[in-house]
């Protein structure tokens, strides 16, 4: 696979994988070896941050690497934990907004009903025929 389809594949490039691999084989060379070998190599639990890449279940991420889904929890949790620990391998910080170079006035309008002034009526001969009687 080439530079492109494998950062393509993980997230990441093929150098960042190695720091990462090296910085895991340490911590595995720090821990105190007893009980049962690990299910999977170190490349194989670096590759477990699929999860966080493509959110993705531990029983898919079982399927591919042919082991069970509670074998897949414990790598993805010590495989973090390397990484956080080691300060090389961070996420971006949240970015911290400038302060708006707007300033923002408020008006207030009264927009309040008022009825409409009309003028009144002026029919002359309206109020002639009601003078005379007409109806």
């Amino acid at each position: 696979m080439n530079r492109k389809q494998f950062r393509r594949r993980t997230g990441i490039y093929p150098e960042t994988f190695a720091e990462m691999e090296a910085v895991l084989n340490e911590c595995e060379g720090r821990k105190k070896k007893s009980g049962r070998p690990a299910a999977l190599s170190v490349a194989e639990q670096l590759l477990t941050l699929e999860f966080w890449r493509e959110y993705r279940t531990f029983a898919h991420l079982g399927d591919d690497w042919g082991v069970h889904e509670t074998t897949v929890h414990p790598p993805v949790e010590r495989v973090e934990a390397a990484l956080i620990s080691s300060a090389q391998f961070q996420m971006p910080k949240k970015r911290v907004f400038q302060e708006a170079q707007l300033v923002y006035s408020i008006v207030a309008v009264d927009a309040s009903e008022v009825p409409c002034e009309r003028p009144k009526k002026s029919n002359a001969a309206g109020t002639a025929a009601r003078k005379s009687g007409i109806p």
